[in-house]
């Protein structure tokens, strides 16, 4: 393993350098060259995370907007972070995994529920739940357990799901999560999919892993929910969501690929954890089949609602990292859909590395995978992110990539099933950036690079 891995890392430190082919090449039928091609967007990606140097704030991209005005909100660090771990998981490239275990240890919050007060200004169910999800990644992958005295990985996924489990509101739209969680904040009178999706998704996931039959009850009430409201069709079409002045009858009917992802990766999961039960294949299907229609015309996945005009917000960009890793997933918990799953993961792996061919460095990838290789103008952390993704999924038909453990098939993380009980429901305002957080920034990256030998050095070059 580390041979393998100092020699893709020098494949991205020579490319960087200008040594070798700027563009990204890709043989989709060759492991080498997958894992390859993804160290080099990974590390392009990871030039963008300042958060490992003397003066950043640990575990968190560059942001919010304004500040800088290309910046990232704090979902998407969570979200990045759960893509490394992915990432690691199916090439077995350690690079990033110390930087990642303790990025998200920094941001587990002062209650240890993924809620930090600092980020309280812009805190969504979805916002907590994204790095619920990663947590929970973790946990099913064994991925290195955090530090002792740190909260294990599945308590910190217990505890994002403790604490939203309280919150839907039972007096407006007959249940559901409200998208943000302070009601000072914008968008506390909206419901929407996503939140509760990531919900569904953590409790299916956290079922499966446990065997405790109350996380399945939630998951199930959440979709009954979804149903019955309107915001999932007959058809199995997503939308976003609705007011709750119009007891959410004023749908907005868009429709994004990560929300047709998360519930499909939940719905496998709890076709998973009910050992194949008819409701649940159903469910998978029909999801499946409108993900599969609607974000895969000519079997490149294409977000439908902002890719044509690339109108897309900067959280947009990242979306198709969700969708092509968790389809990939899926396949995993209903191997019955490998065989519709696959055939499209690998037409948008080798279109995404033709769009990877932009940028001043030659190799920066856009979001418009079916251009080929005219490069769309786009770049950033999320356009990164979902190249990568759909490239190291192909790893799947080459090499063993193995399932997700439970704690009876050798799962190791600490649970906890009080998590979450010293959240608070409405903390003080957005604190300003500690000095003592930036200048630890630096004493954390001092710990981190004596393991990685200087492997991360180049990183900020």
């Amino acid at each position: 393993m580390y041979s393998s891995l100092v020699s893709r890392a020098a494949t991205a430190l020579l490319v960087g350098a200008g040594i070798v082919g700027a563009v990204i090449e890709l043989d989709i039928d060759n492991a080498d060259s997958i894992k390859n091609a993804a160290a080099t967007i990974a590390y392009d990606m990871m030039t963008y995370y300042k958060g490992n140097l003397t003066g950043g704030i640990p575990g968190v991209l560059p942001g919010p907007p304004p500040n800088p005005s290309w910046g990232y909100y704090w979902w998407e660090s969570g979200a990045m972070w759960g893509t490394l771990i992915d990432y690691w998981h199916y090439t077995n490239d350690t690079t990033y995994n110390d930087i990642a275990s303790a990025g998200i240890q920094w941001q587990v919050g002062e209650n240890q529920d993924m809620m930090p007060s600092n980020w309280s200004q812009s805190m969504g169910n979805d916002d907590q739940a994204f790095w619920g999800m990663t947590a929970m990644l973790a946990a099913e992958y064994n991925f290195q357990n955090p530090p002792a005295k740190s909260p294990g990985w599945l308590a910190l996924a217990q505890a994002v799901f403790n604490t939203q489990a309280v919150r839907p509101d039972m007096s407006t739209c007959g249940g559901g999560l409200r998208w943000q969680v302070y009601p000072y904040l914008t968008g506390y009178d909206y419901k929407n999919s996503i939140a509760n999706g990531c919900f569904f998704n953590i409790g299916a996931r956290l079922a499966r892993y446990t065997g405790n039959d109350t996380y399945a009850q939630h998951a199930e009430k959440t979709w009954n929910w979804i149903t019955n409201v309107g915001l999932m069709d007959h058809n199995y079409n997503i939308y976003d969501g609705a007011h709750i002045e119009s007891n959410c009858t004023d749908i907005n009917k868009v429709q994004f690929s990560y929300n047709m992802a998360v519930w499909l990766l939940g719905a496998a999961n709890m076709y998973n954890y009910t050992n194949g039960s008819t409701i649940w294949k159903e469910r998978t299907d029909g999801l499946l089949n409108t993900t599969l229609n609607l974000f895969f015309p000519d079997n490149i996945a294409y977000e439908i609602a902002c890719e044509t005009k690339l109108t897309c917000t900067t959280d947009m960009y990242s979306f198709k990292a969700y969708l092509t890793r968790w389809l990939a997933s899926t396949t995993k918990m209903a191997p019955y859909t490998y065989d519709l799953i696959m055939p499209r993961l690998r037409t948008s792996a080798i279109a995404a590395a033709k769009q990877c061919n932009g940028g001043s460095n030659g190799r920066t990838c856009g979001l418009s995978w079916s251009k080929g290789t005219v490069w769309d103008g786009t770049q950033g952390v999320g356009q990164q992110m979902a190249a990568m993704s759909a490239i190291f999924v192909n790893l799947l038909p080459l090499k063993e990539v193995k399932p997700p453990v439970t704690n009876s098939t050798g799962g190791t993380s600490t649970g906890n099933n009080n998590a979450g009980s010293s959240s608070v429901s409405n903390p003080e305002a957005l604190k300003p950036v500690k000095e003592a957080d930036k200048v630890g920034a630096g004493i954390l990256t001092t710990i981190v690079l004596v393991g990685a030998t200087g492997m991360f050095g180049w990183m900020s070059i």
